[in-house]
This record gives C-alpha cells, sequence and structure tokens, in this order.
C-alpha cells in the first residue's frame, strides 16, 4: 500500500489544475482548522479541492501539497489500518518535510470507516493542514462532530447557483442592460429545468439525461444501498421516484406508509423512515418541518418535500412543463438552502412556502403565475398573515415576470421575478 500512496502522491503533485471555473465559496487557504467540504455527488467538492490546491500552488511548494481521492481503485480495499502508511510514505518522499507545513486533500474520505480518528490524530500531532471531503451529512452528525469538535469548520457544497452558471457561461449580469437581461432570462429557463450539475452545462439534452442518471444511480447505489446494505431495491426505487416528481409539496410518512402498503409492498414504518433518512444523508433530499416553537409540534406535523437539483425531476416526469411552480419553489429553497440550514415553512390559517432567519426574518411565496385575482389574493394574505406572526414588515412573492411593490397596511410584498431575486443576494 505505501508504493501505491507514493504513486498517487507523486501523480497527484505533476498534475496541472488549470481551467478550473471559480465558485462562489471562499475556502481558507490559512487556518489552523480542518476543512470540511460536504455535499452531494459532482457537486464540485473536488474541483474546489483543485481551485484550492491551484491557489496554494502559487505561495507554497508544490511538494508540500498532496491530493488523494479514496474512490481511486488502486487503493481498494483500504482499511483505516493503512492510512498510517499514507503519512510513511509522504515523508519518506520528501524526510525535510517534516519540519514544513504540509497540506493534505483528502477526497471522500468517509469511505473509510472511522476515518476521523486517524484525521484527529495527525490534525493534533503533525504540522498539516487538512482538507476532506464527503458525499454523506454524516460528516456533521453527532460522532463526528464529537470527534472533530473544535477542529473543524464545515461548508456545504451544492450544484452552480444561478449565479455561478451564469459565470460559467460567461453572461455579464447587468441588469441596467436589456441585452443583458434577455441573455439572462434565456440562460434561467435552461437553468431552471435542466438544473446546476456543471458537468450537463454544455450538453445535448439526451446526454444531459444520461449524466443525470449516472449521477442519480451513484447516490442510490454507493451512497445509499452499499453504505447501509439496503435489501428493498424496488421500494427505494419507488420512493426515489415518488420523491422527485412531488417536490415543493407536503410530505406525511404515516400517509405515504399507508400508501404503500395499499399497493401491496411488504415494509415497515420504520423501514420508510430509514430509507428518507439514508436520502437526506446522501444529499438527495431536503424536508423542512413547519416553524412551531416546540419540536414535538414540528415532528408532529408534514414536511416539506424539496430536492437537490431541479434537474432530476425530467428523469421522472415528462410533463415539466404542466407544473412549473414545483421548479420554481424548489430554486428558491436551495437558494436559501445554501445560506443557512434552519429553512421551514410556516402555516396558520393560511401557508408560506418558506421561513428562515437570515440576518432578519424572511418569508416568501413562490408562484409561478399570479394572473388571477384568487391567486394573488391567496398568495399575499398568507404573507400577511405571516408577517404578522413573525412580527415583519417585508416579505417576498416569488413569480415568474411580474414585478412590483404592494402594501397592506404597514406591510410590503415585494413581486419579484425569480432570475432577478436569485441575483439579488
Amino acid at each position: 500500500m505505501k508504493e501505491i500512496f507514493k504513486k498517487i502522491i507523486i501523480d497527484s503533485q505533476e498534475r496541472n489544475y488549470n481551467n478550473i471555473v471559480q465558485r462562489d465559496y471562499q475556502i481558507p487557504l490559512a487556518t489552523k482548522k480542518i476543512v470540511s467540504l460536504i455535499g452531494v455527488r459532482r457537486s464540485g467538492k473536488t474541483y474546489l479541492l483543485y481551485e484550492t490546491i491551484q491557489k496554494l500552488r502559487e505561495v507554497t511548494d508544490r511538494e508540500n501539497i498532496i491530493y488523494i481521492n479514496f474512490e481511486d481503485d488502486r487503493l481498494f480495499p483500504i482499511v483505516l489500518e493503512d492510512l498510517d502508511q499514507l503519512i510513511e510514505a509522504y515523508y519518506e518522499l520528501y524526510p525535510a518535510k517534516r519540519d514544513e507545513k504540509v497540506y493534505f486533500f483528502l477526497d471522500e474520505v468517509q469511505n473509510i470507516p472511522n476515518w476521523e480518528l486517524f484525521v484527529r490524530r495527525i490534525h493534533d500531532t503533525l504540522n498539516i493542514a487538512l482538507y476532506i471531503t464527503g458525499s454523506s451529512s454524516k460528516l456533521l452528525s453527532s460522532e463526528i462532530a464529537t470527534s472533530l469538535r473544535g477542529r473543524t469548520i464545515v461548508y456545504e457544497i451544492f450544484p452552480f447557483s444561478f449565479k455561478e452558471y451564469l459565470h460559467y457561461k460567461d453572461i455579464e449580469i447587468n441588469l441596467y442592460s436589456s441585452k443583458s437581461i434577455s441573455f439572462i432570462q434565456n440562460a434561467f429557463n435552461s437553468y431552471l429545468v435542466n438544473g446546476g450539475f456543471a458537468e450537463t452545462f454544455d450538453e445535448s439534452e439526451d446526454i444531459q439525461k444520461r449524466i443525470l442518471k449516472d449521477y442519480m444511480d451513484l447516490i442510490i447505489y454507493k451512497d445509499v444501498i452499499e453504505r447501509y446494505s439496503i435489501k428493498n431495491h424496488v421500494l427505494l426505487k419507488h420512493l426515489i421516484k415518488y420523491m422527485f416528481v412531488n417536490m415543493g409539496t407536503l410530505i406525511s410518512v404515516t400517509k405515504l406508509y399507508n400508501e404503500y402498503k395499499s399497493l401491496g409492498f411488504k415494509l415497515s414504518k420504520d423501514t420508510l423512515f430509514e430509507y428518507i433518512s439514508h436520502l437526506q444523508e446522501a444529499y438527495a433530499l431536503f424536508m423542512p418541518p413547519i416553524f412551531r416553537n416546540s419540536v414535538k409540534e414540528e415532528q408532529r406535523n408534514p414536511k416539506k418535500l424539496y430536492v437537490i437539483d431541479n434537474g432530476f425531476r425530467k428523469l421522472f416526469d415528462a410533463s415539466l412543463s404542466s407544473d412549473y411552480s414545483k421548479l420554481y419553489e424548489n430554486i428558491a429553497f436551495l437558494h436559501i438552502r445554501r445560506k443557512t440550514q434552519e429553512v421551514y415553512y410556516y402555516k396558520g390559517i393560511k401557508e408560506v412556502d418558506i421561513y428562515a432567519n437570515i440576518d432578519g426574518k424572511f418569508l416568501i411565496n413562490v408562484s409561478y403565475e399570479i394572473d388571477t385575482p384568487q391567486t394573488f389574493k391567496r398568495e399575499t394574505e398568507a404573507l400577511v398573515e405571516g408577517m404578522e406572526y413573525f412580527k415583519i414588515n417585508k416579505s417576498y412573492l416569488i413569480t415568474a415576470s411580474r414585478e412590483e411593490t404592494v402594501e397592506i397596511g404597514n406591510k410590503k410584498i415585494i413581486i419579484i421575478p425569480m432570475w432577478k431575486w436569485l441575483l439579488s443576494g
């Protein structure tokens, strides 16, 4: 194993990391903390490591920088005890580096059981800066947080935001230019349906679907079936299809359980909870609760369902044009979720799609069209009720194209097109 590590180390140091699209993440180059990047597969965690390596090479000898991908087939089957050979291999190659700061980039490290013991030890005992990635939110779980307490800072990495997508496409963001706005709106129509996975951006519709299908298979088999030894593959696949088609809707696990029972599936309610939990840990799904002051009350109510990327929906549902509202709401949720993990929906007499506290309380309703008086009344009345409950005077109603500010008493509702709101902050 030591000789394999030496080859991988040298390969990584000889590699050029050019032509990398910069993302809107500020990954620190100088910190005493372990830097952890987590998120769904293919969201760009590895390329953020490459970007960080490229920046480090401008100020640091490349021999002081080591990148290891633990999904490299040359390392299989690797176990915790093998990791010491990585350190030995490096210092055998570069014995003089023991007195210098060395940067280790460990990609998909969660594949090794108990990896955190090794990471904690070398962080505490050696002059090593550590950057780690993983495709599971278990990297944030209580046991990992306990093992690395006080040692790590965590960045959640998502597929490209709309602003990052425009940067990739080299589209100028100038809201005073009619020409720029035309390009932005055209790009948004593509981004809305096709999603934010960078590998799909320049491909045909057929190739996009094939790439997304491969990504979905990776999530299903690597991050759920293999990791948790799932036996009921048919139920899992059926559940995934249900979830991805029904983004933006309220989900009751009890009702879903009864529905599957009526369809003839043999399952327990605990199994359904576990499968949904595994999909959340793989960053495939998000299920924000209703906002309540009591955790018990939050748990008693249905949860809202969102998915990691709009592009996945077209794998399961060909009738996208029939309900753009779901795609709109999902994209709005992801925009907020990038900023905070504490996202809820509100329901009193009426329902508000998204509530969060980001530098102040934040209420959003999403409606693709508000052309009819009934729709406009429903959406605005819900926001007014929410603003009264949270004691705030401003909220947002996000639409396809309408733009105005509506004042109702001392309450202000900013109606704004989705594409513009996504670029506003």
